[in-house]
């Protein structure tokens, strides 16, 4: 049984996404890079990426780090901060109600689970387990972003019998218990009404690709939140890039601000 702050953090971060203003999260991926974004104002929540956090560690994206890796580090960002934390954990690694209960654990109160576009009815079945999990944790809001990956693993199929699917899943998911579903990928603005549409207002999750509908248009249409992935740390990156570029051309290290 978990602490009571931990679950008082999953209902501050269950009401965040239930309010009709839109939850905009910034993903960190180490203690440092989520002390920095959890000091800038309007930051509310913090979301650890999967992708970058194997990155650092030196593995590739696709459940190929650890368990125990992936939650070691995911618990250094709970620590790093008061504001509530959700994780991304992939497809759960083999035993996600399992896995919910050890990030609970270590003082996570969300998560982003995969359905890896398994049967439908063994994901709905996943979705179920975990809110199982986290009540018997202690943690009966804890605010599961159930991912579904039609978008994601599309391929060259119709993209109408994709968003099709897409809702067909994630309607199940909220069935099965989930306050939220996430669908990532490249989602116009007709295809973010539909889907808002079919869950109802502040129960979808999008990601913040270049060229998807902007933040104030989706808090218009009724989403619950958006978030970044691995690109924050691609930006991240990409600074650090064009700072071995300035010095090596001999121009010095760029200006920087002191944040840790």
């Amino acid at each position: 049984m978990t602490d009571s702050g931990t679950a008082a953090r999953a209902t501050d971060l269950l009401n965040l996404h239930a309010a009709p203003e839109l939850l905009t999260v910034v993903n960190v991926w180490d203690a440092v890079s989520a002390k920095v974004v959890a000091a800038m104002d309007g930051t509310r929540a913090l979301a650890t990426a999967s992708h970058s956090i194997a990155a650092t560690l030196g593995y590739p994206d696709g459940e190929k780090i650890p368990v125990g890796e992936m939650l070691d580090m995911v618990g250094r960002i709970v620590r790093a901060t008061d504001l509530p934390v959700s994780a991304d954990l992939e497809g759960g690694y083999g035993d996600a109600p399992e896995t919910i209960r050890r990030a609970i654990g270590a003082g996570v109160v969300g998560a982003n689970i995969e359905d890896q576009m398994k049967p439908l009815a063994e994901a709905a079945a996943q979705v179920e387990a975990i809110m199982k999990a986290a009540e018997a944790e202690g943690v009966p809001d804890f605010v599961l972003n159930a991912r579904t990956d039609t978008f994601v693993r599309a391929g060259d199929r119709d993209p109408g019998v994709v968003l099709a699917d897409a809702v067909d899943r994630g309607k199940a998911f909220l069935d099965a218990g989930a306050p939220v579903v996430f669908v990532p990928g490249m989602l116009d603005e007709d295809m973010v009404s539909t889907l808002v549409g079919a869950f109802g207002p502040q129960k979808l999750t999008t990601i913040g690709l270049p060229g998807t509908p902007s933040t104030t248009r989706l808090q218009e249409l009724g989403v619950a939140r958006v978030s970044y992935g691995p690109m924050t740390q691609r930006v991240a990156l990409t600074a650090l890039q064009d700072a071995v570029s300035a010095i090596q051309l001999g121009e010095g290290i760029p200006e920087f601000r002191n944040v840790n």
